[in-house]
């Protein structure tokens, strides 16, 4: 990351673990008590791992989930009362950054939430590719109510995602709206009807992209993320893909494409 935290105030509250199973990683928020809540230390700590696992050419796919009944409850509320103005911004840089690594990881990443997402817990979501939840799960930006705003990147990507009025009720109101209403808005992407449910939409969403070469996956979003199209188109008759792939299209067979980047 390119800049630091302030000093954390309180002692971390979440672990942040991680799991490798074939070619997908799970990023799971692991709260000691209480909801997962991301302090500084926390925050760091989720840094390092993403960093960690964008340098891993094995894993395809990035799964963020937590540990209990909420996914994630935001920052440490306790913790950002006693900073000042100038230990807020690179508090609310460091978040950022954190959110842009997640969003940039060279694979396809979902937040597979399973209970309610606010604050942070939703702009840590909305930094992921898709979003699975919970029927019955609620996830917004309630800064507002605590006469603060969006820190992490919400004020930004919540209307790259919801239409732009959702979007602006959500952030003056701080109401969350609740999975399906989520879902209507495309907030979210799939709503399953219980947490037992999500490996199973989990493992459909994987094979919906299983099949697509992986660096042409890379250059998609590189590309989506505001880099030249056609430095990428470039970059990808390099890459070993786009030879496989036309060749087994002109030849009528299954692409096998190469593992790792």
């Amino acid at each position: 990351m390119s800049s630091s935290p302030p000093a954390a105030r309180t002692a971390p509250r979440t672990r942040i673990e991680v799991s490798r199973r074939e070619r997908v990683a799970t990023v799971r928020l692991v709260a000691d008590s209480g909801p997962p809540i991301l302090s500084s230390a926390a925050l760091g700590e989720l840094g390092r791992v993403v960093e960690q696992i964008g340098e891993d050419p094995g894993v395809r796919f990035v799964v963020f989930r937590s540990s209990g009944p909420v996914f994630c409850a935001g920052p440490d509320v306790r913790e950002i009362m006693e900073m000042s103005e100038d230990q807020g911004f690179p508090f609310s840089r460091h978040g950022q950054h954190v959110c842009d690594a997640i969003e940039t990881l060279p694979q396809i990443t979902f937040a597979a939430i399973n209970g309610h997402a606010l604050s942070g817990g939703c702009e840590l979501a909305m930094a992921c590719s898709f979003r699975i939840m919970v029927a019955g799960a609620k996830i917004g930006q309630p800064e507002v109510k605590f006469g603060v705003i969006p820190a992490w990147g919400g004020t930004r990507r919540l209307f790259l995602l919801a239409p732009f009025n959702a979007a602006l009720r959500m952030l003056y109101s701080g109401e969350p709206v609740d999975a399906e209403e989520a879902l209507r808005i495309g907030l979210v992407d799939e709503v399953v009807p219980a947490e037992a449910d999500l490996d199973a939409a989990l493992e459909r969403w994987f094979g919906k992209f299983v099949h697509c070469a992986p660096q042409a996956v890379i250059r998609i979003k590189r590309a989506v993320l505001n880099d030249d199209e056609s430095h990428q188109f470039a970059l990808c008759l390099s890459s070993p893909d786009a030879r496989e792939g036309m060749r087994a299209f002109l030849e009528k067979r299954p692409a096998s494409w190469v593992v790792g980047r």
